[in-house]
């Protein structure tokens, strides 16, 4: 399976879309699966479901800082460097879908209640998040 495929059907399982990317890169962070998921959680429905930037996007971010961040809080260049792949992959997914944010990617189909909504076949068929999981990854297997 590819990690788009693998993000799919995590968020098929329950998992937010936060979650869904950066679990499905367990073999590139070296990350297992519950401390993934656990460090992703926050990051669901756009950030703790206020619908800001796309959790898909975020869980992105998290890969790309766990494969090719930096750690030296003095490596001007490493960071420089950083930043720019982080943009990179924003630009990449917003051309594909329009926007990095979750309220725009929505387009009206959810609120921003702190109340997660029960994962049902209608839940399923009116969110882009499937597809925007997947997308996430497959432009982070083309970069990585």
């Amino acid at each position: 399976m590819t990690h788009g495929e693998i993000a799919e059907q995590l968020f098929y399982e329950g998992f937010n879309c936060s979650q869904a990317v950066l679990c499905a890169f367990e073999d590139v962070t070296g990350l297992e699966k519950s401390t993934a998921a656990r460090l992703a959680s926050s990051f669901g429905g756009g950030l703790g479901r206020m619908r800001e930037v796309c959790g898909a996007v975020s869980g992105a971010a998290m890969v790309l800082g766990l494969a090719r961040g930096y750690s030296d809080p003095k490596a001007y260049e490493a960071k420089k460097a950083h930043y720019r792949l982080v943009r990179d992959f924003a630009e990449r997914f917003r051309a594909q879908n329009g926007s990095i944010i979750c309220r725009e990617l929505l387009k009206g189909t959810g609120d921003n209640s702190a109340i997660p909504e029960k994962r049902t076949r209608e839940y399923y068929s009116k969110r882009p998040c499937p597809e925007l999981v997947r997308q996430a990854a497959d432009i982070l297997d083309e970069m990585l």
